[in-house]
């Protein structure tokens, strides 16, 4: 990952010369916008392989910024919001935004979820692939074969098409009204009762301690979240 160039937007200097400091002594090039002029300025002169982006900005609205940058391209943006913004990182992350990092966060949160968004910039291709390991489970999607260890894990249709899109996601979060729209095609009122049913049955299967797991994890008031191979989540 040595020599991505990172965009950071945030109105905090505090904020933007830490990390500054931190990823450029990881080897990344940064540039910096503390607002949504001036990022959408460094955007486009400089195109960067992966924006962090700040939601709470003093001009244009941070959601207003992501839906600028995804008309031109599907270059990745890790959002920041404060804990309290629930309904803002949904709706970022509904928009476009491939994860999100709430305030305050650790330096070596931030550098696993750069390190997720650029292997998936580099990689084959954003989907799910013919075979993922993750941890003792292993997804066959050609075959439509799901595996604990040496050991076939039954699934149901349902149960599988939510794990055939997380997998395809692994290691972003996925909102609940995306995995409703992806599987069921349309939401109704019992829909998110419905999510979670499955998701329980889902991990009943697939996770070795379904009460503490570490697979499929839940992102309260957002969505899911699968591991990405490497553990990072």
């Amino acid at each position: 990952m040595a020599g991505a160039r990172v965009l950071l937007i945030d109105d905090e200097q505090e904020i933007l010369r830490s990390l500054t400091t931190n990823l450029r002594a990881h080897g990344y090039e940064v540039a910096t916008a503390a607002t949504g002029r001036e990022a959408l300025e460094r955007w486009s002169a400089g195109r960067p392989d992966v924006v962090v982006l700040d939601l709470g900005l003093p001009d244009i609205d941070g959601v207003d910024v992501l839906r600028a940058i995804r008309r031109e391209a599907g270059t990745p943006v890790i959002v920041l919001s404060a804990h309290h913004r629930e309904r803002e990182k949904v709706t970022a992350l509904d928009a476009g935004a491939d994860d999100y990092l709430t305030k305050p966060f650790g330096m070596d949160e931030l550098l696993a979820r750069l390190r997720v968004a650029l292997r998936r910039l580099r990689g084959p291709g954003a989907g799910a692939t013919a075979a993922v390991q993750l941890g003792s489970l292993c997804v066959d999607v050609d075959r439509r074969l799901v595996k604990r260890g040496t050991e076939e894990v039954h699934l149901t249709p349902t149960e599988y098409e939510l794990l055939k899109v997380l997998l395809g996601q692994r290691g972003r979060v996925v909102t609940r009204s995306r995995l409703i729209v992806a599987v069921w095609g349309a939401a109704d009122n019992d829909a998110i009762h419905t999510l979670h049913v499955h998701i329980a049955a889902l991990r009943r299967k697939i996770e070795d301690d379904p009460a503490n797991p570490t697979l499929l994890r839940t992102e309260p008031g957002v969505g899911y979240r699968l591991a990405a191979e490497d553990g990072a989540s």
